[in-house]
């Protein structure tokens, strides 16, 4: 299966759906099914049933749901852009993503 080039906590841009074009934090990664969960993007509406035990009111609640990693790009920290991923290998072997744009590490 391939890696996913988003992490948890990165900043992303979407690229395609129903909140094109905004930005939010990545709060949670499902790599086996490559998707996202974005902070402020893609909300459904969730009907929960009160439980008073658990202090929980009833009702229409809104839920961000997940996002197709495909659909998002990472927002580089240095030049402020969205940009694709790309991977500079050290003499030591270990990997660290880079920003195509301005080609500084991501990776603090």
């Amino acid at each position: 299966m391939p890696s996913v080039h988003i992490k948890k906590n990165d900043m992303v841009y979407v690229l395609s759906g129903k909140d094109s074009g905004k930005t939010g934090k990545v709060l949670r990664i499902f790599s086996d099914k490559n998707n996202a969960i974005v902070e402020g993007i893609n909300f459904v509406s969730k009907h929960t049933r009160p439980n008073p035990q658990k202090n929980v009111k009833g009702g229409i609640l809104p839920k961000e749901s997940p996002v197709h990693v495909s659909n998002l790009q990472i927002v580089c920290k240095n030049c402020n852009k969205h940009t694709r991923v790309g991977v500079s290998v050290a003499q030591d072997g270990k990997k660290t993503r880079v920003c195509r744009k301005c080609g500084e590490p991501m990776d603090a």
